[in-house]
Protein backbone atom coordinates (compact mmCIF):
# COMPACT_ATOMS: atom_id res chain seq x y z
CA UNK A 1 0.00 0.00 0.00
CA UNK A 2 2.64 2.23 0.98
CA UNK A 3 4.75 1.25 -2.07
CA UNK A 4 1.61 2.01 -4.15
CA UNK A 5 0.93 5.34 -2.76
CA UNK A 6 4.37 6.73 -3.52
CA UNK A 7 4.69 5.33 -6.68
CA UNK A 8 1.53 7.71 -6.98
CA UNK A 9 2.93 10.52 -5.90
CA UNK A 10 6.04 10.56 -8.14
CA UNK A 11 3.61 8.89 -11.62
CA UNK A 12 1.52 12.16 -11.42
CA UNK A 13 4.14 14.63 -11.54
CA UNK A 14 5.86 13.28 -13.73
CA UNK A 15 2.77 12.48 -16.46
CA UNK A 16 1.82 16.28 -15.98
CA UNK A 17 5.08 17.62 -16.48
CA UNK A 18 5.66 14.64 -19.96
CA UNK A 19 2.26 16.00 -20.58
CA UNK A 20 3.04 20.06 -20.67
CA UNK A 21 5.78 19.04 -22.71
CA UNK A 22 4.46 17.93 -25.22
CA UNK A 23 1.80 20.76 -24.86
CA UNK A 24 4.96 23.17 -25.34
CA UNK A 25 7.69 21.44 -27.56
CA UNK A 26 4.68 20.34 -29.96
CA UNK A 27 4.41 24.06 -30.20
CA UNK A 28 7.22 25.90 -32.86
CA UNK A 29 9.92 28.10 -32.45
CA UNK A 30 9.06 30.07 -29.23
CA UNK A 31 7.52 27.27 -27.30
CA UNK A 32 11.00 25.74 -27.45
CA UNK A 33 12.50 28.57 -25.73
CA UNK A 34 11.10 26.83 -22.59
CA UNK A 35 13.92 24.69 -21.05
CA UNK A 36 13.08 21.45 -18.59
CA UNK A 37 13.99 24.04 -15.40
CA UNK A 38 10.99 25.66 -16.44
CA UNK A 39 8.66 22.76 -16.74
CA UNK A 40 9.98 21.68 -13.54
CA UNK A 41 9.52 24.95 -11.84
CA UNK A 42 6.43 25.43 -13.17
CA UNK A 43 4.87 21.74 -11.85
CA UNK A 44 1.67 20.93 -13.81
CA UNK A 45 0.84 24.50 -14.69
CA UNK A 46 1.62 25.36 -18.84
CA UNK A 47 4.00 28.25 -19.19
CA UNK A 48 2.45 30.78 -20.84
CA UNK A 49 3.19 33.93 -22.66
CA UNK A 50 6.72 32.89 -23.54
CA UNK A 51 8.44 36.13 -24.16
CA UNK A 52 10.80 36.32 -27.66
CA UNK A 53 13.25 38.27 -25.50
CA UNK A 54 14.00 34.57 -24.01
CA UNK A 55 15.43 32.74 -26.99
CA UNK A 56 18.92 32.01 -26.41
CA UNK A 57 21.50 32.48 -29.28
CA UNK A 58 21.28 29.48 -30.93
CA UNK A 59 17.18 29.58 -30.88
CA UNK A 60 17.99 33.44 -32.61
CA UNK A 61 20.68 32.48 -34.91
CA UNK A 62 18.64 29.66 -36.24
CA UNK A 63 15.25 31.70 -36.75
CA UNK A 64 17.97 34.04 -38.38
CA UNK A 65 19.17 31.80 -40.73
CA UNK A 66 15.55 31.58 -41.96
CA UNK A 67 14.34 34.78 -41.95
CA UNK A 68 17.11 35.35 -44.15
CA UNK A 69 16.54 32.31 -46.32
CA UNK A 70 13.18 33.86 -47.44
CA UNK A 71 15.02 37.29 -47.92
CA UNK A 72 17.05 36.21 -50.39
CA UNK A 73 15.19 33.72 -52.13
CA UNK A 74 11.88 35.62 -52.32
CA UNK A 75 12.46 39.80 -51.24
CA UNK A 76 15.68 40.95 -52.62
CA UNK A 77 18.74 39.94 -54.92
CA UNK A 78 22.73 39.33 -53.29
CA UNK A 79 25.50 40.71 -55.26
CA UNK A 80 27.70 37.84 -55.97
CA UNK A 81 30.70 39.51 -56.76
CA UNK A 82 33.35 37.93 -54.45
CA UNK A 83 36.03 40.52 -54.23
CA UNK A 84 32.90 43.17 -53.30
CA UNK A 85 31.39 40.43 -50.59
CA UNK A 86 35.01 40.33 -49.44
CA UNK A 87 35.13 43.42 -48.97
CA UNK A 88 31.71 44.21 -47.19
CA UNK A 89 32.43 40.82 -44.87
CA UNK A 90 35.73 42.17 -44.22
CA UNK A 91 34.84 45.61 -43.03
CA UNK A 92 32.11 43.79 -40.79
CA UNK A 93 34.24 41.57 -39.26
CA UNK A 94 36.65 43.96 -38.03
CA UNK A 95 33.92 45.28 -36.10
CA UNK A 96 32.94 41.96 -34.90
CA UNK A 97 35.15 41.91 -31.89
CA UNK A 98 34.54 45.64 -30.60
CA UNK A 99 30.69 45.19 -31.08
CA UNK A 100 28.27 44.38 -27.95
CA UNK A 101 27.97 41.33 -28.78
CA UNK A 102 30.67 39.87 -30.01
CA UNK A 103 29.92 36.09 -28.95
CA UNK A 104 27.59 35.40 -32.07
CA UNK A 105 28.56 34.93 -35.86
CA UNK A 106 27.26 37.70 -38.25
CA UNK A 107 26.90 37.46 -41.82
CA UNK A 108 27.57 40.54 -43.75
CA UNK A 109 25.79 40.43 -47.34
CA UNK A 110 25.59 43.22 -50.10
CA UNK A 111 22.35 43.86 -51.58
CA UNK A 112 21.76 44.48 -55.56
CA UNK A 113 19.63 47.75 -55.28
CA UNK A 114 20.95 50.90 -56.33
CA UNK A 115 18.85 52.59 -53.62
CA UNK A 116 20.88 54.00 -50.32
CA UNK A 117 19.86 51.72 -47.80
CA UNK A 118 20.97 48.81 -45.03
CA UNK A 119 18.90 46.85 -42.53
CA UNK A 120 19.43 44.23 -40.33
CA UNK A 121 17.45 41.02 -38.71
CA UNK A 122 17.98 38.82 -35.60
CA UNK A 123 21.04 36.30 -35.10
CA UNK A 124 24.03 38.69 -36.62
CA UNK A 125 22.63 38.99 -40.32
CA UNK A 126 23.16 43.01 -42.16
CA UNK A 127 22.34 43.86 -45.10
CA UNK A 128 23.96 46.61 -46.89
CA UNK A 129 22.71 48.20 -50.71
CA UNK A 130 25.36 48.25 -53.38
CA UNK A 131 23.88 51.80 -53.80
CA UNK A 132 25.12 53.04 -50.32
CA UNK A 133 28.57 52.05 -50.89
CA UNK A 134 29.05 54.18 -54.36
CA UNK A 135 27.05 57.05 -52.15
CA UNK A 136 29.99 56.64 -49.12
CA UNK A 137 32.76 58.45 -49.03
CA UNK A 138 35.42 55.91 -47.56
CA UNK A 139 35.45 52.73 -45.44
CA UNK A 140 34.67 54.31 -42.05
CA UNK A 141 31.39 55.77 -43.33
CA UNK A 142 30.27 51.99 -44.66
CA UNK A 143 31.65 51.15 -41.03
CA UNK A 144 29.32 53.47 -39.50
CA UNK A 145 26.52 52.04 -40.91
CA UNK A 146 27.02 48.53 -40.39
CA UNK A 147 27.86 49.15 -36.72
CA UNK A 148 24.56 50.96 -36.69
CA UNK A 149 22.92 47.77 -37.33
CA UNK A 150 25.29 45.61 -35.33
CA UNK A 151 23.68 47.90 -32.79
CA UNK A 152 20.16 46.70 -33.63
CA UNK A 153 21.22 43.22 -33.17
CA UNK A 154 22.85 43.68 -30.16
CA UNK A 155 20.08 45.52 -28.76
CA UNK A 156 17.91 42.45 -29.99
CA UNK A 157 15.94 45.53 -31.10
CA UNK A 158 13.88 42.96 -33.96
CA UNK A 159 13.29 40.35 -31.41
CA UNK A 160 11.50 43.18 -28.94
CA UNK A 161 9.63 44.48 -32.84
CA UNK A 162 8.36 41.45 -33.32
CA UNK A 163 7.42 40.60 -29.95
CA UNK A 164 5.07 43.66 -30.37
CA UNK A 165 3.73 43.05 -33.60
CA UNK A 166 2.97 39.60 -32.71
CA UNK A 167 0.88 41.50 -30.00
CA UNK A 168 -0.89 43.75 -32.00
CA UNK A 169 -1.72 41.67 -34.91
CA UNK A 170 -3.59 39.39 -32.32
CA UNK A 171 -0.54 36.05 -33.45
CA UNK A 172 1.11 35.20 -29.92
CA UNK A 173 -0.88 32.24 -28.51
CA UNK A 174 0.11 30.54 -25.26
CA UNK A 175 2.46 28.48 -26.64
CA UNK A 176 4.41 31.15 -29.01
CA UNK A 177 4.57 32.24 -31.99
CA UNK A 178 4.03 29.23 -34.92
CA UNK A 179 7.42 29.11 -37.15
CA UNK A 180 6.07 30.32 -40.26
CA UNK A 181 4.48 33.29 -39.16
CA UNK A 182 7.55 34.30 -36.83
CA UNK A 183 9.59 34.34 -40.46
CA UNK A 184 6.77 36.54 -42.06
CA UNK A 185 7.33 38.74 -39.60
CA UNK A 186 10.52 38.82 -39.49
CA UNK A 187 10.96 40.05 -43.23
CA UNK A 188 8.14 42.64 -42.68
CA UNK A 189 10.16 43.82 -39.82
CA UNK A 190 13.83 43.65 -41.71
CA UNK A 191 12.32 45.54 -44.85
CA UNK A 192 9.35 48.01 -43.77
CA UNK A 193 8.46 49.00 -40.52
CA UNK A 194 11.03 51.75 -39.05
CA UNK A 195 12.40 51.35 -34.93
CA UNK A 196 11.28 53.29 -32.69
CA UNK A 197 13.19 56.45 -31.61
CA UNK A 198 14.16 54.93 -28.89
CA UNK A 199 15.84 52.04 -30.89
CA UNK A 200 17.45 54.14 -33.25
CA UNK A 201 19.46 56.48 -30.60
CA UNK A 202 20.89 52.99 -28.97
CA UNK A 203 22.16 51.59 -32.25
CA UNK A 204 23.38 55.36 -33.38
CA UNK A 205 25.27 55.02 -29.96
CA UNK A 206 26.09 51.10 -30.09
CA UNK A 207 27.33 51.35 -33.44
CA UNK A 208 29.62 54.55 -32.38
CA UNK A 209 30.58 52.89 -29.54
CA UNK A 210 31.86 49.50 -32.08
CA UNK A 211 33.44 51.60 -34.73
CA UNK A 212 35.57 53.75 -32.07
CA UNK A 213 36.83 50.91 -30.39
CA UNK A 214 37.97 49.01 -33.93
CA UNK A 215 39.49 52.69 -34.36
CA UNK A 216 37.77 54.23 -37.65
CA UNK A 217 37.32 57.52 -37.36
CA UNK A 218 34.19 58.65 -35.17
CA UNK A 219 33.44 61.76 -37.63
CA UNK A 220 32.63 59.76 -40.24
CA UNK A 221 29.49 58.43 -39.41
CA UNK A 222 28.17 62.29 -39.02
CA UNK A 223 29.92 62.93 -41.96
CA UNK A 224 28.24 60.88 -43.91
CA UNK A 225 24.86 61.42 -42.24
CA UNK A 226 24.81 64.97 -43.30
CA UNK A 227 25.70 64.07 -46.59
CA UNK A 228 22.98 61.92 -47.03
CA UNK A 229 20.82 64.46 -45.15
CA UNK A 230 21.72 67.30 -47.73
CA UNK A 231 20.83 65.11 -50.87
CA UNK A 232 18.04 65.87 -52.71
CA UNK A 233 15.99 62.63 -51.84
CA UNK A 234 17.41 61.52 -48.42
CA UNK A 235 17.38 57.52 -47.99
CA UNK A 236 14.14 55.97 -46.33
CA UNK A 237 16.44 54.80 -43.33
CA UNK A 238 16.73 58.06 -42.75
CA UNK A 239 13.65 59.44 -42.76
CA UNK A 240 12.66 56.93 -39.97
CA UNK A 241 12.56 58.84 -36.67
CA UNK A 242 13.72 60.22 -34.88
CA UNK A 243 14.69 63.13 -37.17
CA UNK A 244 18.19 63.02 -38.28
CA UNK A 245 19.31 66.70 -37.13
CA UNK A 246 18.71 65.30 -33.85
CA UNK A 247 20.40 62.58 -34.26
CA UNK A 248 23.45 64.14 -35.30
CA UNK A 249 22.96 66.28 -32.64
CA UNK A 250 22.99 63.81 -30.17
CA UNK A 251 25.65 61.57 -31.97
CA UNK A 252 28.08 64.92 -32.00
CA UNK A 253 27.31 65.11 -28.01
CA UNK A 254 28.19 61.95 -27.95
CA UNK A 255 31.63 61.67 -29.75
CA UNK A 256 32.51 65.11 -27.43
CA UNK A 257 32.39 63.35 -24.39
CA UNK A 258 33.85 60.22 -25.34
CA UNK A 259 36.55 61.06 -28.02
CA UNK A 260 38.77 58.07 -29.60
CA UNK A 261 41.95 58.80 -31.58
CA UNK A 262 41.33 56.37 -34.63
CA UNK A 263 41.78 57.44 -37.79
CA UNK A 264 41.12 54.81 -40.25
CA UNK A 265 38.85 54.18 -42.74
CA UNK A 266 39.03 57.78 -44.56
CA UNK A 267 41.31 57.63 -47.55
CA UNK A 268 38.74 57.83 -50.54
CA UNK A 269 40.87 56.79 -53.00
CA UNK A 270 41.85 53.37 -51.49
CA UNK A 271 37.84 52.85 -51.03
CA UNK A 272 36.99 53.32 -54.39
CA UNK A 273 39.65 51.53 -55.62
CA UNK A 274 38.41 48.34 -53.31
CA UNK A 275 35.00 49.29 -55.04
CA UNK A 276 35.75 48.40 -58.77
Amino acid sequence: MITKTLRRRWLYPVLSIVMVAGICFGQPLVAQAISWGDLIRGGIQIVQGVQLSRLNDSQEADLGRQINDELTSRQVRIVRDPALIAYVNEIGQRLVPSSDRSNIRYTFQVVDDKSINAFATMGGYVYVNRGLLTAADNEAQVASVIGHEMGHISGKHALKQMRQAAVQQGLLAAGGLDRSTAVNLGVQLALRLPNSRRDEYEADERGLRTMSRAGYAQSEMVAFMRKLLSSSSPPTFLANHPATSDRIGRLNQLISQNPAPGRAGIDTTSYRSRLR
